[in-house]
């Protein structure tokens, strides 16, 4: 297919859930504007999608997008390691590799697709904490635009790490509590909703070399795009944008107008919980998920276990394979799921979106993964706020004190079950929760109002794509 003076987007997402997602419809919208769109997916995400759907044939994601006349493409990059390898149980393993190896991977696939079709314009698009994009751009003098998928809180925390390191908060000694107020658009930030990575007990991790090897070449991107919403970060959004041009186009996963996969994005099997819920009063269901890739101990499980049957309160929870630290331990408490009887619902894996869309559902129990935040505002459901690593202890922050509508899962350092049940019982009590849901309907009105035609989202994404066009003009190439 020859299409000259084309703009051809060459989109890498990073190969987990929280990522994919977004990754894929930001795909399809800039498909929608006339962008031509090659998708590169990692072997071992396709493998999986395909083993899920147990398709015969090989399948294709964009087919759909395809028919209605889209030129969005499809490829796969191996990572360099069997697709037998579990990525999850060997995280920090996989992501040294990822660290060291993959950038050459990368690199090869970006030139077999420019060498194969030299009359588009093209231009990279890699999720940020791929610490390879600008080099990889500059080789083949290609434009550069970084796609954050977590909140600009936590981008402009490690934007101004040497600003922290300045004023003796980077790394964080694990026991130093302090409200910081010196960060350009952060009015306040406490040292306890720091990342991780940003504390003194996690500097040799993997985590934080990843993160900051990436920003090194995050420095060097020409436009940073955010799946947030510019009303809930304006200030945030506008202390980053006297560096580089950033742009505010979330929730990217509800764009208007985006083709409809026919095949799941989903990397498990799900189980369809609508009927379950059909038979439940309106609000009456607490949802309980803590995402695709966090993990937790035997001891915590057991207390959130005890704690939803003490609230007394009917859940839906899903509890899949390698939630528990342990490889080999059975999940829950033996005998657990014949005691919840008709209490609850317990499945491996399930469409978040339509659980949480229904009206029988009231609360949602979360590890605050970025993906998972804003699908429980879009539909505004109220938070539990469980938050376990990476940047969930710092959206937690936004969740709780910034957007008030949410509550803590524990107030100390460790779960017991008689507090969780206590904290259920309060958010799922509408009548004592009134303020947490009145925030809750009100933060889901601007989130629907930034994504129609004039809304903040899709003006933003306008200018980024306007702003894209003449940096291209303007140089004659497209860098």
């Amino acid at each position: 297919m020859v299409s000259k003076g084309k703009l051809h987007a060459i989109l890498f997402p990073i190969p987990h859930p929280g990522h994919i997602n977004p990754s894929i419809n930001f795909a399809l919208k800039l498909a929608l504007r006339g962008f031509v769109v090659t998708y590169v997916n990692l072997e071992f995400v396709h493998h999986q999608l395909k083993s899920k759907s147990q398709a015969t044939e090989d399948i294709d994601i964009f087919s759909e997008a395809r028919k209605s006349g889209l030129d969005i493409r499809h490829t796969t990059v191996s990572d360099g390691l069997p697709l037998e390898f579990n990525r999850v149980f060997h995280l920090e393993d996989y992501w040294e590799h990822m660290l060291v190896n993959f950038p050459a991977h990368a690199d090869e696939v970006v030139g077999r697709i420019i060498h194969a079709d030299p009359y588009l314009l093209h231009f990279l698009v890699a999720d940020t904490f791929y610490g390879w994009s600008a080099t990889v751009a500059n080789k083949y003098n290609i434009a550069n635009v970084s796609f954050w998928t977590e909140p600009a809180l936590v981008y402009s925390l490690i934007r101004h790490s040497e600003l922290l390191r300045e004023n003796g908060h980077f790394p964080c000694k694990d026991n130093v509590a302090e409200e910081i107020t010196y960060i350009p658009g952060i009015k306040t930030v406490h040292t306890k909703d720091f990342m991780p990575y940003l504390k003194e007990s996690d500097v040799e991790t993997t985590s934080y070399k990843l993160v900051f090897t990436a920003f090194k070449e995050e420095s060097k991107a020409d436009f940073v795009l955010h799946n947030t919403v510019y009303e809930l970060e304006s200030e945030t959004l506008s202390g980053l944008s006297k560096y580089k041009p950033h742009y505010a186009i979330g929730p990217i996963n509800f764009s208007k107008g985006l083709p409809t996969n026919t095949v799941s994005k989903s990397l498990n099997p799900e189980t369809d919980c609508s009927q379950w819920l059909a038979s439940k009063t309106p609000s009456s269901v607490l949802y309980v998920s803590f995402g695709s890739l966090v993990q937790t101990s035997k001891r915590n499980i057991e207390e959130i276990a005890y704690g939803l049957l003490l609230s007394e309160v009917k859940f839906i929870w899903v509890v899949r394979a390698g939630m528990a630290e342990d490889e080999e331990a059975t999940v829950l408490p033996d005998g657990y799921e014949d005691e919840i009887q008709d209490k609850g619902l317990i499945v491996p894996w399930c469409n978040q979106l339509r659980v949480l869309e229904d009206p029988a559902v009231g609360g949602f129990l979360t590890h605050c993964g970025w993906n998972s935040v804003l699908e429980s505002m879009w539909f505004g459901v109220p938070m539990i706020c469980y938050p376990v690593d990476y940047d969930q202890p710092t959206n937690r922050k936004l969740v709780i004190d910034d957007w008030q509508i949410g509550i803590n899962l524990c107030d100390g350092t460790s779960l017991e079950r008689k507090e969780i049940a206590d904290k259920i019982r309060f958010l799922m009590d509408r009548s004592v929760s009134k303020d947490i849901n009145e925030n809750a309907t009100s933060v889901k009105e601007k989130m629907r109002s930034a994504v129609e035609i004039d809304g903040s989202s899709e003006r933003n994404f306008n200018q980024f794509i306007r702003d894209l066009r003449a940096k291209i003009d303007s140089t004659g190439t497209t860098k």
